[in-house]
């Protein structure tokens, strides 16, 4: 797997800034659903890939997990390290997990991160490696049928009052470079995202002896101020989902 192109690390700051905020998707949105799916209590080992900043493996072991997190970015690593919370950080790709042994965890999540990886069917065949048979695997991607980076985008139809979304492709993988600095000439910084299709995802899960046991999609939390598009938007937000969460079981290795 690539470093130069996937890591977080050169955006440590800003993803730093990003999900410490109150009224973030993270926060809103991802955290509660993720916890109910997890269902982290005393006892229970979870490793979190592409970890980051250790924002949810802190929630799992809030709840007396015994968590480990994982991120190819050292300074992310680091930071998350100076925030403590009873969590064991390795700086590592996810894959090739050499701190775990074989068979070791109950659940492996992924939050938003395998969408930044260039390669999926190696991780998903090490995550399989370290878990325990009949262990979970949970992840949650920016929809992959309604986010597509650079082929998604609002439209509004004046005649009927409607907002819809516009997808320009979706079962093409692609990879796109993501301004994460956009308001800045210089000192530019970037990542890449790549988009798959759900076959490509549901590929990869069985290729390394996963079967999909739940799906879920989950909507934005937020409403348009006043305005002749607020009716609208507030519709939108709730048939076009932002995430898709699913847990996938090892039946086989």
């Amino acid at each position: 797997m690539s470093t130069e192109n996937t890591s977080w690390g050169n955006v440590a700051d800003w993803y730093r800034s990003h999900v410490g905020g109150d009224d973030t998707y993270h926060s809103k949105v991802v955290a509660p659903n993720l916890m109910r799916m997890v269902a982290p209590r005393e006892g229970k080992l979870i490793l979190e890939i592409g970890c980051g900043e250790g924002y949810f493996a802190r929630m799992f072991a809030n709840e007396r997990a015994l968590v480990d997190g994982a991120d190819i970015a050292a300074e992310l690593i680091q930071h998350a390290e100076a925030q403590g919370g009873g969590v064991r950080y390795f700086t590592a790709s996810a894959d090739k997990l050499s701190f775990a042994q074989d068979g070791v965890y109950d659940v492996v999540v992924a939050v938003l991160t395998l969408q930044n990886m260039e390669r999926i069917e190696p991780v998903m065949k090490e995550v399989a490696r370290v878990l325990k048979p009949e262990g979970k695997f949970i992840f949650v991607l920016n929809h992959p049928a309604f986010r597509v980076p650079k082929k998604s985008s609002w439209g509004w139809d004046a005649a009927a009052k409607l907002q819809y979304r516009r997808v320009d492709g979706y079962l093409t993988a692609t990879k796109e470079k993501i301004d994460m600095t956009p308001g800045k000439r210089e000192q530019k910084e970037y990542t890449y995202s790549f988009h798959r299709s759900l076959q490509d995802y549901m590929k990869g899960l069985a290729a390394a002896g996963f079967a999909i046991a739940r799906i879920e999609e989950w909507i934005s939390h937020r409403e348009s101020e006043q305005g002749p598009r607020k009716e609208a938007e507030d519709v939108a937000r709730k048939e076009f989902p932002l995430f898709l969460a699913a847990e996938a079981i090892l039946w086989h290795k």
